[in-house]
């Protein structure tokens, strides 16, 4: 064979294995430790989603951080040197969301957090230029909270957060929310995920009298302060945040959880929403395929976070096709760029539109407010 033909071979034979490109998505998760049943929901999603997207199959790698912000940020680390994929979704957690943003930016892979914190995407700088979410923010849901206070002629709330950026978080949205409906924050207490009694921090909440109680917390640790509230004789109205929006937390939390009041995603209560809601129709949909694979009421808001994930990559992998090869820095940007140029993506949560400023892209529609009643979710009409 002529040099000439070798290399016009060997050129073919490359161009044909870089076409048959596999696109490749990490995912690391919590699904042990603290936050364990906000990410097992997440993790059992992945194996919903689809195996092919834009006519190019998709390889998922699932990585634990077990609820630890440096084994997620080692996690990450491993999915874009060993595994080199061209995105990650994850993690769970806020602080840990947080601490994986280097690692993303520095090597440009994309990213879609599965947690609440707005600071993991705004502002949106050079770092978190690529980095995009799917929960709703602190932000978004600390305003519907407020005005459900509002409403309700709660003039005074105490706050008992976690001591990390989640806790942080939502202590500063209550704050600048609060006052801004003219309602004084007069108690702030702070405890740890892994804590097991909260009596100390509870009893200076109740010392200042709160109309109502904010616990800014997630998963099953958010019922410890519920409860002791509750053992306490408090008979305010006591809020939760949406990062409580799961079975586990009823199933632990029992009766002291009744009467919780919280903002959460539509698909926590699908089958509740007026037909006229457009997230009704998705939101069953998952809520049926879930279920059907892990059981009935085994659904939950955190999962379906990771299905509206895998909803955007739907959209911007075709286009990011079109532009460049899967395994490609060029591919990783063009996925990037597509992701940043969603436009009216109706998922489980809400209806996504992103843009060069917002990396969420979810307004007010992807909020309800609802109430634990008789261990189950009511939606507040």
């Amino acid at each position: 064979m002529k040099r000439p033909t070798r290399l016009l071979l060997t050129a073919l034979l490359a161009s044909s294995s870089l076409a048959l490109a596999d696109v490749r998505v990490g995912v690391v998760v919590s699904s042990t430790g603290p936050a364990a049943s906000l990410g097992i929901p997440e993790k059992n999603t992945v194996a919903l989603l689809p195996q092919t997207i834009g006519g190019q199959k998709v390889i998922y790698t699932v990585l634990d951080d077990a609820s630890d912000t440096t084994a997620a940020v080692t996690a990450t680390r491993k999915l874009i040197q060993d595994s080199r994929v061209d995105l990650i979704i994850g993690t769970t957690t806020t602080p840990a969301s947080l601490a994986m943003i280097d690692v993303v930016s520095e090597a440009k892979v994309p990213m879609i957090s599965l947690a609440a914190s707005e600071a993991i995407i705004k502002p949106v700088d050079a770092r978190r230029s690529w980095v995009f979410k799917t929960p709703q923010t602190d932000a978004l849901m600390a305003a519907a909270i407020a005005q459900h206070m509002q409403q309700n002629k709660v003039k005074t709330v105490g706050y008992i957060g976690f001591n990390d950026a989640y806790g942080e978080g939502w202590l500063s949205e209550l704050q600048k929310n609060a006052a801004a409906r003219g309602i004084r924050v007069v108690a702030v207490e702070r405890y740890g995920r892994s804590d097991t009694s909260v009596t100390g921090q509870i009893l200076k909440v109740l010392a200042a009298r709160p109309d109502a109680v904010l616990v800014g917390a997630s998963g099953v640790p958010a019922v410890l302060p519920q409860k002791t509230l509750k053992d306490r004789g408090f008979t305010g109205k006591i809020y939760q945040t949406h990062g409580v929006a799961n079975a586990d937390f009823l199933r632990v939390g029992g009766r002291d959880v009744e009467g919780a009041i919280l903002p959460a995603g539509p698909v926590l209560v699908a089958s509740q929403l007026p037909d006229t809601n457009p997230s009704k129709k998705v939101g069953l949909a998952y809520v049926n395929l879930y279920e059907s694979r892990y059981g009935q009421n085994s659904v939950s808001t955190f999962g379906a976070h990771m299905w509206d994930a895998g909803l955007l990559l739907q959209k911007a992998i075709p286009a990011a096709l079109k532009k460049a090869k899967p395994g490609t820095a060029e591919f990783r940007s063009a996925v990037r760029d597509a992701l940043e140029g969603t436009r009216n993506v109706i998922g489980a949560h809400g209806i996504f539109n992103l843009s060069a400023q917002d990396h969420l892209g979810l307004d007010a529609r992807s909020r309800v407010m609802v109430q634990v009643v008789d261990g189950d979710w009511k939606l507040i009409r």
